[in-house]
């Protein structure tokens, strides 16, 4: 291996590129400094790929395809779905407060594919469709300054993916910014919404038009005929003579009810708003404006003290005076989307999770993840052993497609809720949560918990299972396996299941004969085709997104070098191995015969990370020839490898893969080397 030292900057070289690379010498990967855009940049050092792919690995030609399918099956979407503004087909009716968040899921994760290598134009459309619902939002009221008028942070953290995932695939738009920057100083302190001498957001419902007080006018009267909620139970369960589900038939105990709710549910703080740390937390990722670190540390913080002084278990509401169960007789459970109803640790946990990550991505702290960590041992700690198939709960129908024919195999069920009689509504833990504590996180205990869970399951671990529920999320565990090596096959199942699912989502499409002009405001996040679960896992090492509002700090991040934008360039796949603390490796492959891809590879989606040095995979010429040897030879020669060290010291490396090649990385890095930030290319 030899260095080769970087040519002198081109005055119109933009930033972050990583210059041209010099010629490789012989069969050795070559580090060089790369071309810096301005005097002060530091180099992009880079390794040339020199073992020869032989055959192609099926993970890389599945990884390839889904590719190909995705980007065929967001325009088929987009053609039957939207119209010339980019807006939803839609002339129904709109509910008080509820639904803007269901025009935007059907999005959502079209930025996400894009920052993977999605196709060159699937940014812009994100962002016409962004445009085109907000416009459609705000003339069906939802809207104001095209922000939310008011709702629960539940659903708005729903709606926020889309914006948040193209804020992160272009901070140099400055239309995105200057919004990312507006919307989150409607919750810093000092905002209509926070009020800064007690640390809370004034009301559950909240947003453009400031605390929305009471809820919406369709739970007025909370009546037996809103069966979609029956499996939740009562609200409220401290109403004298309501004491049964069945009570609420009787319209004066559903009138006493929806007032009820209004005066004590829709109002005050509620733990679900830790969800909106993510609007600090993006608009602090363009420039550290720690105004904005500040608000959301300050406001997380708040609550952890409340879960501290509550012997550990974050409460999930807290009054207008400050004061903890201030409108539920004291009790610390009973807040809107909290602990009582409707969901408990779904959403409790969710935000709480999307909180801890939050301030870790702003201290680096791992003791910052303490308020995420909280609730999930609150509920891991009082685990039983049942099946799901003989426990009554409320969302059996997500574990019946998760667990499929293992559904009936006693388990580890955690309680979800909790009311006055104790902890109820028995589940089988969502791994989403402990996933991202441990991703961020890499520590000891968390990985700990992680190994509690798979000993407490009943079920196979290594089994992909052909479902998709509403995250795009959920094969965390056969995930998990792999990484671990106990599950070698996992990627080519997992790209497969991926596939199917394309497929089927668009016979779906194809099939659909409802009537868009009057068709239920869940209609299109139903028959969203594009997935990413598989290729945040496979390529980048990283959990799918949060749903409830995260934001997505990626463990590796790519740009393609010669189109000088995010993500992979097309022909090559990337292959996620190993994730360790300090060392995360991978694999990348490009596919092509006759064209040379390059690629750069970098620590942390939000440039945090620092790439130390690198164990590269090299090719090594025995007796003869050599690959691809003599060509009146029946066969090639045996290819060997070997592993060759290089010094990175940055948080990017520029991998060139000749045509036919493959190239094997394991790089070891130090967390949180530098302050986060959004990154372009």
């Amino acid at each position: 291996m030899r260095t080769v030292p970087s040519k002198p900057a081109s005055p119109t070289q933009p930033a972050n590129d990583p210059g041209t690379l010099p010629a490789t010498a012989g069969d050795s990967p070559v580090l060089a400094a790369a071309e810096p855009a301005e005097p002060s940049a530091p180099p992009v050092p880079s390794v040339t790929a020199t073992v020869p792919l032989g055959a192609p690995p099926a993970w890389a030609v599945l990884e390839r395809r889904l590719f190909d399918a995705l980007d065929e099956a967001w325009r088929a979407f987009a053609a039957r779905y939207c119209g010339p503004d980019g807006r939803l087909i839609y002339h129904g009716p709109a509910a008080d407060r509820d639904g803007a968040d269901d025009f935007y899921e059907a999005f959502f994760n079209w930025p996400t594919l894009y920052q993977l290598g999605g196709a060159d134009d699937l940014l812009d459309a994100a962002k016409h469709h962004w445009e085109g619902v907000t416009t459609q939002l705000t003339e069906l009221g939802y809207l104001v300054d095209e922000f939310e008028r008011g709702y629960d942070w539940f659903h708005q953290g729903e709606s926020l993916l889309l914006f948040y995932g193209i804020c992160a695939a272009d901070p140099r738009d400055e239309r995105f910014r200057a919004r990312a920057r507006r919307f989150a100083d409607l919750y810093l302190p000092g905002s209509a919404n926070y009020d800064a001498e007690h640390d809370i957001v004034r009301a559950p419902h909240n947003g453009a038009g400031g605390p929305r007080y009471g809820l919406q006018w369709e739970w007025a009267s909370y009546h037996t005929d809103l069966v979609s909620m029956r499996p939740f139970g009562l609200p409220l369960r401290d109403l004298p003579g309501i004491t049964r589900w069945e009570d609420l038939a009787d319209p004066s105990n559903a009138a006493r009810m929806g007032a009820a709710m209004s005066e004590r549910i829709g109002r005050g703080d509620v733990a679900v708003n830790l969800a909106a740390t993510s609007l600090a937390v993006n608009a602090w990722l363009y420039d550290g404006d720690e105004r904005y670190r500040d608000g959301a540390l300050r406001y997380i913080g708040a609550w952890q003290r409340r879960a501290e002084a509550n012997g550990g278990i974050l409460p999930d509401n807290v009054g207008p005076s400050g004061v903890v169960g201030e409108l539920h007789g004291g009790r610390w459970y009973g807040g809107n989307y909290g602990w009582q109803w409707p969901h408990g640790i779904y959403s409790v946990g969710a935000a709480a999770a999307i909180a801890a990550v939050n301030a870790h991505l702003l201290t680096g702290d791992d003791a910052a993840l303490a308020v995420g960590r909280d609730p999930l041992e609150a509920v891991y700690g009082r685990a039983v052993q049942a099946s799901v198939t003989e426990t009554d709960m409320s969302i059996s129908d997500r574990w019946l497609a998760e667990l499929g024919d293992e559904v009936g195999k006693p388990t580890m069920l955690v309680p979800n809720r909790h009311d006055d009689q104790g902890w109820f509504d028995f589940q089988p833990p969502q791994l989403g949560l402990p996933v991202w504590l441990w991703h961020v996180s890499q520590s000891g205990g968390d990985a700990d918990r992680l190994d509690r869970l798979r000993a407490g399951s009943g079920y196979d671990w290594t089994r992909v299972r052909p479902f998709r529920n509403k995250e795009e999320a959920g094969h965390e565990a056969p995930w998990l396996e792999f990484l671990r090596g106990a599950n070698p096959g996992f990627p080519e199942a997992m790209l497969s299941a991926a596939l199917a699912q394309v497929q089927r989502r668009m016979a779906l499409i194809d099939a659909d004969t409802a009537d868009l002009s009057t068709i239920h405001v869940h209609h299109w996040q139903r028959l969203n085709p594009v997935v990413t679960e598989a290729l945040l896992q496979l390529t980048t090492g990283t959990p799918q997104v949060l749903y409830n509002g995260g934001l997505l700090p990626a463990r590796l991040a790519y740009f393609d070098a010669d189109r000088r934008r995010p993500g992979l360039p097309p022909d090559v796949a990337a292959l996620v191995d190993s994730v360790r603390p300090g060392a995360t490796g991978v694999e990348l492959v490009n596919l092509s015969v006759a064209r040379t891809r390059r690629v750069v590879v970098q620590a942390g989606a939000f440039h945090e990370h620092r790439i130390d040095r690198a164990v590269v995979s090299a090719s090594v010429s025995g007796s003869g020839d050599g690959y691809p040897g003599d060509p009146r030879a029946y066969t090639a020669p045996p290819i060997t490898q070997a592993g060759q060290e290089v010094t990175v010291d940055g948080p990017r490396l520029l991998v060139e893969l000749p045509p036919g090649r493959r190239i094997r990385l394991d790089l070891h890095t130090t967390a949180r080397a530098r302050t986060p930030s959004h990154q372009h290319y």
